[in-house]
């Protein structure tokens, strides 16, 4: 009896110094999946760096020419089994309107960015509580999509060898595109799938459509990735089953930012209480004052 009291209170002793030792990671833990207010600085730097390492990851990635184009010949293949190659009398119908297909360059060239990048500042000013969440599922959908351009290398419909797909940036010789023309050197040209415009477009289609308050302005946010869907299709750059791989590739980030934060981005609050630093926590002048001036006599009732 003795010795099972003294072996349970040893237990117990034991159990708490580990308790009080694991304490300070508790603590880290719930701090860093807390959200918190952005701060400018770090979001700049972060974005660049990170913008940086995904476009040096994604061209060092081995350009396996025969390989990819044996992929692209294989999704077509697929796509004629389901009965869904449709890119090519696309492609040739939107190339024969010049106006419209040379839009089309620019959009897919330019747009990308801008509207990202825009979607990620209207988060940073207006919903601070979500940001730090929903950039960890746009960051989580990049990687792993950098994982797909290792392991699956695929030729864009305008590369595959005759398959009379339209290289519509040669044909109309518009800027801005690295994927066709002079910049094509800079770029790895056999990173189709998944398909980033698709990714991307689709985290800022639902951020939109989730936090928008102007209904004409949701709409546009489901219509962005639909019409971006038809320019990658239109201009040969995917294939219909890239964009499946970027829809994939965005669920995974959206299910890391989920695991991380116990919640989806968007049911997150929108704002964050500033925690009290030590600025907060120091009395007032007057108050230290009051407190060393003698108190008098306290009245009698």
């Amino acid at each position: 009896m003795g010795e099972t009291t003294v072996t349970t209170a040893e237990g117990r002793e034991e159990a708490v110094r580990r308790s009080v030792a694991a304490e300070p990671q508790r603590r880290l833990m719930t701090r860093l999946r807390t959200p918190r207010a952005p701060r400018l600085w770090f979001e700049i730097l972060l974005i660049g760096v990170s913008y940086w390492t995904y476009s040096l990851i994604r061209n060092a990635v081995p350009e396996q020419r025969g390989q990819a184009l044996r992929n692209a010949d294989w999704i077509w293949k697929v796509e004629h089994h389901l009965g869904i190659a449709v890119e090519q009398p696309v492609n040739h119908a939107v190339n024969s309107v010049s106006w419209l297909i040379v839009g089309m360059n620019y959009y897919y060239a330019t747009l990308h960015f801008v509207v990202t990048l825009s979607v990620l500042v209207w988060l940073f000013r207006s919903h601070p509580g979500r940001y730090a969440a929903t950039r960890l599922a746009l960051f989580a959908t990049t990687v792993v999509a950098l994982v797909g351009y290792y392991l699956y290398p695929l030729a864009p419909p305008r590369l595959m060898t005759g398959s009379h797909f339209i290289d519509t940036v040669l044909v109309h010789q518009t800027w801005g595109s690295m994927a066709s023309g002079d910049l094509k050197h800079m770029s790895n040209q056999y990173a189709a799938m998944p398909s980033m415009h698709i990714g991307w477009s689709l985290w800022c289609g639902l951020t939109i459509f989730a936090l928008a308050s102007v209904p004409w302005v949701r709409v546009l946010g489901l219509l962005y990735p639909v019409a971006t869907l038809l320019v990658i299709v239109a201009t040969a750059n995917h294939f219909w089953l890239d964009a499946v791989g970027g829809i994939l590739c965005l669920a995974f980030g959206f299910a890391v930012a989920w695991l991380w934060y116990g919640a989806l981005p968007y049911a997150l609050p929108r704002s964050v209480t500033r925690r009290p630093g030590p600025a907060d926590r120091r009395p007032s002048p007057g108050l230290s004052l009051r407190r060393r001036l003698p108190q008098g006599p306290q009245e009698r009732p």
